[in-house]
């Protein structure tokens, strides 16, 4: 049976509103892990917290102590441009963390990990393959990604102006960096809870409602897999 791994940052409450009780329920590391048994699979969630290090640590935790064989990330996002407006729903192809920074001694580009070509984190291709085709609605998109909450459209539009980026969030870059790193394949479906004008008073009203939409498209690309 498959062992697929879910991250969730903060949007736990439609996790448990879909998926209901557990099967097991384990913390290890200050993490709480819930265990669903699927038609066909094994699902173990992980709430991550927000951020960075908390995502990384946690996915680290699904692909050594789990033994996960894919592992998704759904969530909410903030939108960069005009078309990335509230309840939008894309598909992760590319990862930029915009404020990592080692450029000063090692002559790499501000957002460039030394393994990597240039500042961008591919997601696994074939994945964004398939979940296009199986949800032909989503956008596929490139992701800005840091310990930072962006609140205002100034700020917003200079993250797409500098690196073309769709959306922004905090934790898609630890995701994709553990993931690539350990040779475990990686889906990141997110849905914008607040638009180019938007910002924290926005992202809190539509948190639950996005949360849920973005859950009903991952769930739905999980199964069909």
């Amino acid at each position: 049976m498959k062992r697929i791994g879910m991250l969730v940052a903060v949007e736990m409450g439609a996790v448990l509103s879909r998926y209901g009780t557990a099967r097991a329920v384990e913390n290890h590391c200050g993490f709480e892990v819930r265990t669903y048994d699927m038609e066909g699979y094994t699902l173990h969630v992980i709430h991550s917290g927000a951020g960075e290090i908390a995502a990384a640590a946690a996915a680290a935790l699904l692909i050594d102590r789990y033994e996960v064989e894919l592992l998704v990330n759904f969530g909410v996002v903030g939108g960069l441009t005009p078309e990335m407006a509230q309840t939008k729903t894309c598909v992760v192809e590319r990862v930029v963390h915009y404020d990592f920074d080692t450029s000063a001694y090692d002559g790499t580009l501000p957002g460039q990990y030394a393994e990597y070509p240039d500042v961008y984190l591919p997601a696994t291709a074939a994945l964004v393959e398939k979940a296009v085709r199986i949800a032909p609605e989503l956008k596929r998109v490139t992701c800005a990604s840091a310990d930072k909450f962006v609140d205002g459209q100034e700020a917003k539009k200079a993250l797409h102006e500098k690196y073309g980026a769709d959306i922004c969030e905090m934790e898609a870059a630890a995701v994709v960096l553990t993931c690539n790193r350990g040779g475990v394949p990686c889906l990141l479906i997110k849905t914008v809870s607040d638009g180019l004008m938007g910002g924290a008073e926005e992202f809190g009203a539509a948190l639950a409602r996005t949360s849920e939409l973005c859950l009903e498209v991952a769930d739905k690309i999980i199964r069909e897999l």
